[in-house]
């Protein structure tokens, strides 16, 4: 998987991608002997797969199904690790993004969205013509499920939903009972669609506390469902209560965990920024996860930020201020700035008070920085930075390089943005 492209750029056959390796075959490329091109997007191996393991023992300690959204990294090698790693299957948002995913060998594909337009109905039409595969979409509006209906009813196939919960000035989903039971009723009606669970968000719920808020919203999917298999409204064997986003996938396994659940009831999980993390939103959410939850307190280990992005001081166009070659097309800026956390020279760490420098600005190519008036900086030096939300700034990447500590590259893994 290693990408060696040589040194030839004339070569027509070379297809340059942000971060290119100029190592050929005999060493390892290595970031600080810059033999790759920056800004460079980077994930420690190691960091990766502790991570890998700490979120699948969460979910096997809490005996619930795990299947990782994948959207955060829409990377085949990744999605490969958290199978084999022991996640049951993959939940994605597209159906481009499913249809990537089973290339990989995935075979039970949530899609935490709804399904429509002729199109993207074909691409799942073609999936299930595997019959390995265990797909579902979710559905909300009696309008949609005719849509499936029609569609999988002419292709002589079935397609199992999820009703989604929605809650008020949130996102999709159901916002009342009586919709959830119109929507039964719709169903009924079509041998197309089949009915296999509930499927809920609690991640749109905002606010200074809103711990209450969400656990009452997790209660409701749970009574909701016991409430339909009592009434005998799922068409399958199996029924699926999903949730769980990033910051709230303890509380859902929690209130899961205490409720009394027929054996054929199968709870499943589906945080996915887990996986690379970060030192923003998602480190702060994981810090009220560990005080909350003795299960997660209780994992080995940590969830740590093993994601990076690597650049050059361009400029230093007066003192106090450097401008730094990455910018909206690279890193992450919609929940916080990036945060510059090492500075190299000559294959040297510097011993910069990396604290005292303040992101101040963010372009399409550039990032503003100022420091301390008597700081030693010259363009050409590195920086490494650290980011909040990964989701966006791995879209930014078609391929990242795993690194070990001493920053050799390992291998080259791509991405299907």
């Amino acid at each position: 998987m290693l990408v060696r492209a040589g040194l030839n750029i004339h070569s027509k056959e070379i297809h340059m991608e942000k971060g290119h390796n100029f190592v050929q075959e005999g060493r390892k490329a290595n970031l600080l002997k810059e033999d790759i091109s920056l800004p460079a997007a980077v994930i420690f191996s190691d960091l990766l797969e502790r991570n890998l393991a700490w979120m699948q023992t969460f979910c096997d300690k809490r005996n619930v199904r795990f299947a990782p959204h994948a959207k955060t990294t829409m990377s085949p090698y990744i999605f490969t690790r958290q199978r084999e790693m022991g996640a049951w299957g993959l939940t994605l948002a597209t159906p481009i993004q499913i249809y990537n995913a089973y290339q990989t060998g995935a075979k039970n594909l949530l899609m935490a969205n709804q399904l429509v337009g002729q199109a993207n109905m074909r691409i799942i039409s073609q999936l299930l013509s595997d019959e390995d595969v265990q797909f579902c979409c979710v559905v909300d509006s009696i309008d949609n499920v005719k849509q499936l209906a029609d569609f999988f009813s002419a292709a002589d196939q079935q397609i199992d939903v999820l009703i989604e919960l929605g809650t008020e000035g949130g996102r999709c989903g159901c916002r009342s009972d009586e919709q959830v039971q119109q929507l039964v009723t719709e169903i009924s009606k079509h041998h197309a669609v089949r009915l296999k669970g509930i499927e809920f968000y609690e991640g749109v719920i905002k606010g200074e506390n809103p711990v209450n808020e969400v656990s009452r919203f997790i209660e409701r999917a749970v009574d909701t469902t016991l409430l339909l298999l009592h009434q005998s409204a799922f068409d399958t064997d199996e029924v699926f209560l999903t949730g769980a986003g990033s910051a709230w996938y303890d509380v859902v396994a929690d209130i899961i965990s205490h409720a009394i659940l027929p054996d054929n009831i199968f709870p499943v999980l589906r945080p996915g920024c887990y996986i690379t993390h970060d030192e923003g939103i998602y480190q702060q959410a994981q810090d009220k996860v560990i005080e909350r939850d003795d299960i997660a307190g209780s994992v080995p280990g940590q969830l740590l930020n093993c994601l990076e992005v690597w650049a050059y001081i361009c400029s230093v166009p007066e003192p106090g201020k450097i401008i730094v070659n990455i910018g909206k097309r690279d890193i992450a800026f919609d929940a916080g700035y990036p945060k510059p956390i090492r500075h190299y020279r000559n294959q040297v760490g510097q011993k910069t008070e990396m604290f005292k420098w303040q992101v101040t600005g963010i372009m399409d190519q550039h990032l503003m920085i100022d420091i301390p008036t008597n700081s030693n900086v010259l363009p050409g030096d590195i920086v490494a930075f650290s980011q909040s939300h990964p989701c966006l700034t791995m879209d930014k990447w078609r391929q990242i390089h795993l690194v070990d500590y001493s920053f050799n590259l390992l291998d080259t893994i791509k991405t299907k943005f």
